[in-house]
């Protein structure tokens, strides 16, 4: 054990494995300020896939709870689409402010992405599925 320990070996790889994941999470979150990697992003494919895969552990309870403490200490969002609807919401809000009314056109170029989400939201709410 003390030869094997003197060149660095590694007892848990797949602990050492979730580190390292961790670590270019961590540095992901330094460079672009949040921890949502996406699956299509190219240059980050297989941290995406890892940041999914917490998030579903996560779901099934099956999330080790000293991980979970990590990954809550550099603010990972465990919704991502609950945040992104809330940050939407926050748009209109915004945009409600300042024009006093909800309705955001589509065509409008500086809320495009906005106007689309207020009619998806009018969409869904149609289907009762909002």
């Amino acid at each position: 054990i003390q030869q094997l320990n003197s060149i660095g070996f590694i007892w848990n790889s797949l602990g050492n494995a979730w580190m390292k994941s961790f670590d270019q999470l961590r540095s992901y979150k330094a460079q672009n300020g949040h921890c949502n990697v996406s699956e299509n992003d190219e240059g980050n494919k297989s941290l995406g896939q890892w940041v999914n895969d917490q998030r579903n552990l996560y779901k099934k309870n099956a999330l080790r709870s000293d991980r979970i403490q990590q990954l809550n200490s550099i603010g990972f969002i465990w919704n991502s689409l609950g945040n992104a609807w809330m940050k939407s919401f926050d748009q209109l809000r915004s945009y409600k402010a300042q024009n006093g009314h909800c309705n955001v056109s589509e065509n409008d170029e500086g809320n495009k992405s906005l106007g689309q989400w207020v009619n998806d939201q009018r969409n869904l709410y149609k289907k009762n599925a909002l």
